[in-house]
């Protein structure tokens, strides 16, 4: 309360108009349409109609009271405490009120975390599509991104839980993980990366002794994100297993005994993260921590593997959600700020710049929601669907988190100086944006997932390719010379990956294979959006944007010559605007 009065005792001094205003008080789904639009193509009318008053009111909150919960809880990090009151050995962590109360909005008002696994979520009778709870991440993370992780963790902990589980341990835990009443909910966790490790998964050394009806786990984990969560799943090699990822297992293992007391391992420290300093992260030492086999023993890896692919979707909304955020504050500023007598969003060289902000997070966006799109079809059955995410979901998030830290530097530019100091969120934006391109596999790890194994080994490049002209072909408003001209370069894509895949030394073109991927289909993506927004209401800006990816992202030029700028000026300042866009007139730019 006392920073909220001090806000409005400086905004009444006229000096204040000096520095550009930031997005308080911004309701992030009003200022949105591109969201709306999006969500009205991939969704039902009566699920979007059902959810938008709930997006509408998480956008108030992510612009207001969410922010600056976020931003104290990110200066007033999570303490570790090694003894209760009492002086009892409970390891306990203290975080700040305002964690708390982001906690309390994402799982108990709005039920991310359970929204595709639970039904009657904000009063909905059935389980949420992805495509829908990704909205509310995509609002959420705008605010907060620390929590992001929790939230997907937990998610991702009930359907391992809900596919692969015995009927009792379902019946134990299942429940708590799905729940919106913080009385009873059960936050989940995610240990994996151990330091022999990190993502060569298959060299682990955590070890499984079977007791009973349970297992002791015995070993170490490098970074366990939610430190103090209630259930963890992770893997350990159980006793006499073979080497690899075939002989590692998957557990879930409990924070708290049924007697009541702590389960034997123990929280060795926190890490002193450069972002996402609101959640914990820590150290765990396992010393015969009692734990339960989830699925079958030497299938462990595989099942993880549907969590961190279903993570790394998530990972590419949250990147995209950090790039939405910065592109808001980037745009407050250039539309308010007034610098040698002009506004800077009236000067070319910043225009050019707001562009490539706005276009990288434009593509994220439509690449999140055809991702999306596609794991909702592949859980319907559909096994094309299945294929093609298969090849998006790494495509993903390789070139999104990775867009997403230069959008978050170029925000900060923006505002200039005073966007490097903590009290804006710029400073924490560029934080926390690193975090998405090393989180569930770093850049190089994820390219080769992509080439190497959904294309060279699972052969989801075809999935890709007729998914992409399926969308071209259901683009008739398009111009079939700009329909045309995509047709073609889906295919050259879809031809280098094919040919960096199929031998080994061309591994070095991985990254610039699966961004060539990405950028081709966010650029069919868009324009298949542009048809179908110009159906709802008449506007096909985003053909415009679909123009702006080839240009930009695949198109060379020599470098010491200047460009023909008349044409890109004019786009720039079209897209820069507000107005509607026809078909028609969108259509005179990519003829």
């Amino acid at each position: 309360m006392q920073q909220h009065s001090q806000n409005r005792l400086v905004n009444s001094d006229p000096r204040s108009a000096l520095l550009a205003p930031d997005t308080t008080g911004m309701n992030f789904y009003h200022a949105d349409p591109s969201l709306s639009d999006l969500l009205r193509i991939h969704l039902p009318d009566a699920l979007f109609r059902h959810i938008e008053p709930h997006l509408d009111r998480l956008g108030g909150l992510a612009g207001g009271h969410l922010d600056e919960c976020a931003r104290l809880a990110d200066r007033h990090v999570p303490e570790l405490h090694q003894r209760d009151r009492f002086g009892r050995d409970v390891q306990w962590i203290e975080y700040h009120p305002a964690y708390r109360e982001l906690e309390r909005a994402a799982f108990g008002e709005f039920g991310i975390h359970a929204m595709s696994v639970r039904k009657g979520i904000l009063g909905w009778p059935d389980k949420y599509p992805v495509v829908a709870k990704h909205a509310f991440t995509f609002l959420f993370n705008q605010a907060e991104f620390g929590l992001g992780c929790p939230i997907n963790v937990t998610d991702g902990c009930a359907k391992l839980l809900a596919n692969f589980g015995s009927e009792a341990l379902k019946a134990r835990y299942l429940d708590g993980l799905t729940q919106t009443d913080m009385n009873k909910l059960t936050q989940g966790g995610q240990f994996m990366t151990e330091k022999e490790g990190g993502s060569d998964v298959g060299t682990l050394t955590t070890t499984a002794v079977e007791e009973g009806d349970h297992w002791r786990l015995y070993g170490e984990k490098w970074f366990c994100s939610n430190a103090d969560a209630k259930v963890v799943m992770l893997l350990a090699r159980p006793e006499g297993a073979g080497p690899g990822t075939r002989g590692v297992g998957l557990f879930l293992m409990p924070r708290t005994l049924d007697d009541g007391s702590p389960n034997h391992y123990r929280i060795v420290r926190l890490k002193d993260k450069l972002g996402t300093r609101s959640m914990a992260s820590g150290e765990i030492k396992l010393e015969g921590a009692i734990a339960y086999a989830v699925g079958k023993l030497d299938r462990g890896f595989v099942q993880m593997a549907e969590m961190v692919n279903s993570s790394r979707l998530s990972n590419g909304v949250k990147s995209t959600a950090l790039m939405r955020r910065a592109w808001h504050d980037a745009m407050t500023v250039a539309r308010n700020r007034v610098v040698f007598g002009r506004r800077i969003i009236d000067l070319p060289l910043a225009q050019r710049q707001l562009m490539k902000i706005t276009l990288a997070t434009e593509q994220a966006l439509s690449m999140s929601f055809l991702t999306a799109d596609a794991l909702d079809r592949a859980e319907a059955g559909s096994q094309d669907a299945a294929a093609l995410l298969r090849i998006l979901t790494p495509t993903l998030k390789f070139r999104a988190t990775r867009d997403a830290r230069k959008v978050c530097g170029d925000a900060m530019e923006m505002r200039g100086g005073i966007g490097y100091i903590e009290e804006f969120a710029t400073a924490r934006l560029l934080r926390d944006a690193h975090l998405g391109s090393i989180w569930e596999g770093t850049g190089n790890i994820v390219a080769i997932d992509a080439l190497t194994r959904a294309v060279g080994r699972h052969g989801a490049d075809a999935a890709l390719a007729a998914g992409l002209h399926a969308r071209l072909d259901d683009s008739a408003a398009v111009p079939n010379a700009w329909r045309d001209r995509l047709h073609g370069l889906t295919d050259r894509a879809v031809g280098f990956a094919r040919e960096v895949a199929a031998r080994a030394e061309n591994e070095a073109e991985a990254r610039r294979a699966t961004s060539l991927l990405y950028h081709v289909a966010s650029a069919v993506a868009l324009a298949w959006e542009a048809h179908r927004i110009q159906q709802m209401r008449s506007d096909a800006r985003r053909l415009l944007l679909s123009r702006l990816v080839i240009d930009h992202r695949l198109s060379g030029g020599d470098p010491f010559h200047l460009a023909d700028g008349g044409r890109q000026r004019t786009i720039t300042q079209i897209l820069l605007s507000e107005r509607a866009v026809g078909m028609a007139e969108a259509s005179e730019f990519v003829g």
